[in-house]
């Protein structure tokens, strides 16, 4: 899924398309369950023998995305079963997940990833612009963890150790 230029993908151009076919109020949710996504993508790094220098960190990311993500089902009553009916719906979102990781060397998996937690942190700063008390905060929070392992991710490709 590189460009014509070989450029790593976009992954807000990606996801774009599918956030907007769900409808607002539903869209934490889509985006808690690809937070759960990168969670077992993290975990799958992190037992790679050859990642056992950085095996503490790559869980701790996890740990940030499972975090965003119960925080954020939290603000729903019957989340599980929401995500349940929007995976039905829009099974893409699975099909993305692997596409954009498949086949690629670490480094270019992990400069997706990182893109993809600067976008997560982005996307809940515009979420909690338009939200108030509880749920504003937690959104701004969530941003917060996506920020900390950008900035992990981020130091790794520039230190040419990924």
């Amino acid at each position: 899924m590189t460009d014509a230029t070989g450029r790593l993908p976009n992954v807000a151009e990606l996801l774009a398309p599918i956030l907007e076919r769900v409808a607002a109020p539903h869209r934490p949710l889509l985006i808690a369950l690809a937070e759960r996504m990168a969670a077992a993508r993290y975990r799958g790094w992190a037992a790679d023998p050859a990642n056992r220098r950085r095996r503490s960190d790559l869980l701790a990311c996890a740990d940030r995305e499972e975090e965003i993500a119960r925080r954020v089902e939290s603000l729903f009553p019957a989340a599980a079963s929401l995500q349940r009916d929007l995976l039905a719906r829009h099974p893409e979102v699975e099909a993305l997940d692997r596409e954009l990781f498949a086949g690629r060397p670490l480094q270019e998996q992990l400069g997706i990833q990182a893109r993809g937690e600067r976008l997560g942190a982005a996307t809940w700063r515009s979420l909690a612009k338009r939200a108030e008390g509880v749920e504003r905060q937690t959104f701004l929070d969530c941003a917060r963890l996506e920020e900390e392992s950008a900035v992990y991710l981020e130091s790794l490709n520039r230190a040419g150790s990924a």
